[in-house]
């Protein structure tokens, strides 16, 4: 089943911190410049792509859900 929610990495904002690749490695990967990039929106939970989101130290990873509506970080 697809997730309802889908990730974005802003790498401008991106610091290479990688928490999110900790906690969803399915997700997320530090490329060749140490900034984050997304791997895929279907292979780790909505809770866990949250969670990673919101361990970001920047704020880098904007969560939307299905509806577009921003989920994280809050407005």
């Amino acid at each position: 089943m697809p997730n309802k929610y889908k990730v974005t990495v802003l790498r401008n904002k991106c610091i290479g911190a990688a928490s999110c690749v900790a906690i969803a490695a399915k997700t997320f990967k530090l490329d060749r410049e140490q900034k984050a990039v997304v791997l895929s929106q279907d292979a780790d939970s909505d809770d866990d792509m949250l969670l990673a989101a919101q361990s970001c130290p920047t704020a880098a990873i904007v969560v939307t859900d299905e509806n577009g509506k921003q989920i994280w970080p809050l407005k």
